[in-house]
């Protein structure tokens, strides 16, 4: 399922224009990036939460050249899913 998939799912299941579906769909995900850029956390109940990761820079080796080379930190988006979630798809 991609995004548009999700957008027609959302629109059919709640009886709103695709429009409409969008616009909600952009505002959450939305919601959450400004969540987690801000350093917290969204935990919705039943799916999920989303948290940021640090990762601290570290020693690497390109693989090619076999040369040692310094990978930047960088904090990472991690979801862990919720149990009704898990449930669904076992």
């Amino acid at each position: 399922m991609n995004k548009g998939d999700l957008i027609n799912k959302i629109a059919s299941s709640a009886k709103i224009t695709k429009v409409q579906a969008t616009d909600a769909l952009n505002a959450v995900v939305e919601g959450i990036g400004e969540e987690l850029k801000a350093g917290g956390k969204v935990t919705l109940i039943g799916f999920g939460t989303f948290s940021v990761s640090h990762r601290e820079a570290r020693n690497g080796r390109n693989p090619r050249t076999g040369q040692t080379l310094t990978i930047e930190s960088k904090n990472s988006v991690k979801f862990k899913a919720g149990k009704e979630l898990s449930d669904s798809v076992n």
